[in-house]
């Protein structure tokens, strides 16, 4: 006797469940779901590496470098000799957007400021009311602000972060707090306050070398504790041999495979800022063109590193 044609099993379950009159269920109920969405990395580079040196070449050797994004250091020193701040704390916001404008015409992105305040300082809910003011009128979507290296105060950070967040969300603008050593050096630590805030316009920017410099600790187990509030991150590595230093990324032993394997599928946009990208144990270049050389290295390290992730999912 000659056997009936093979079916797939597919095909087989939605017959059988057609001939009881279940089909419509039944399929939505075997339809596989769908899969995370990648996270938007955004490499960025801080000016901060060319602090030396005047902002625009800053911005022309990021561009230079094949970056995409920028994130607005603190100073720069300028031809003249003097160092200048990159966005002054009293600076309407029509500065900011000026300076925005520029570098966008430049085909740079600017994704993040520094604040240049302790949220605990006597001044900090006027300076970062005025930051996030800044950034509200130059489209920068996150605002960088963090804790001495002694720690912070947990219940003024709460309180002043809470009046904060709804300036934060009216700009369009995300106030995010990094480790910086002391009670505050964690992820897991700054992760508690910001849960306590419970706004989405204050959130946490992870930076796995201060972790690692400042305490001496793995970043990351660390990382895996707050990862469901990081919407940044300030990217330097780190090693503790042959000497005790900050580092560009893929100099130190940090893992950043692992270190962005919590958050490789959000759906979010995420900077990831390059605060340190210089090489350990050799002088740093004395000339622009030698950071930016080290800045598309950052770039393409980080590339690749991200093209590795998302390809396993």
């Amino acid at each position: 006797m000659k056997r009936p044609d093979t079916i797939n099993r597919r095909s087989f379950l939605q017959a059988s469940a057609a001939a009881v009159g279940v089909l419509p269920q039944f399929v939505r109920a075997v339809e596989p779901t769908a899969s995370p969405k990648p996270t938007e990395f955004q490499i960025a580079c801080m000016t901060l590496p060319y602090a030396q040196f005047p902002l625009e070449r800053a911005l022309s050797g990021i561009r230079e470098a094949g970056l995409q994004y920028v994130a607005w250091g603190t100073s720069h020193r300028e031809s003249s000799g003097e160092t200048v701040p990159v966005m002054p704390e009293d600076a309407p916001p029509v500065r900011a957007a000026e300076l925005a404008a520029k570098c966008r015409d430049l085909g740079l992105e600017p994704v993040m400021m520094f604040s240049t305040v302790y949220p605990e300082a006597p001044n900090a809910l006027n300076v970062l009311t005025q930051r996030l003011k800044q950034a509200g009128a130059a489209k920068v979507p996150q605002v960088l602000t963090f804790g001495h290296t002694e720690g912070g105060n947990e219940k003024l950070w709460i309180e002043r972060f809470k009046a904060l967040g709804p300036i934060a969300r009216d700009q369009g603008v995300t106030l995010v707090v990094k480790q910086h050593g002391g009670t505050t050096g964690t992820g897991e630590a700054c992760a508690k306050i910001v849960r306590e805030v419970d706004d989405a316009g204050v959130m946490v920017n992870y930076d796995a070398g201060n972790v690692m410099d400042y305490l001496d600790l793995d970043p990351i187990p660390d990382v895996e504790k707050c990862a469901d509030v990081v919407r940044s991150f300030c990217i330097k590595d780190h090693r503790n041999w042959p000497n005790d230093q900050d580092c560009g990324p893929g100099f130190g032993v940090i893992d950043h495979y692992r270190l962005l394997h919590p958050v490789a599928f959000t759906g979010r946009k995420m900077p990831l800022c390059c605060e340190n990208i210089f090489a350990p144990n050799v002088e740093r270049p004395s000339q622009p063109e030698g950071i930016d050389a080290l800045a598309r290295r950052a770039r393409e390290y980080l590339e690749t590193v991200i093209a590795g992730l998302q390809s396993t999912q």
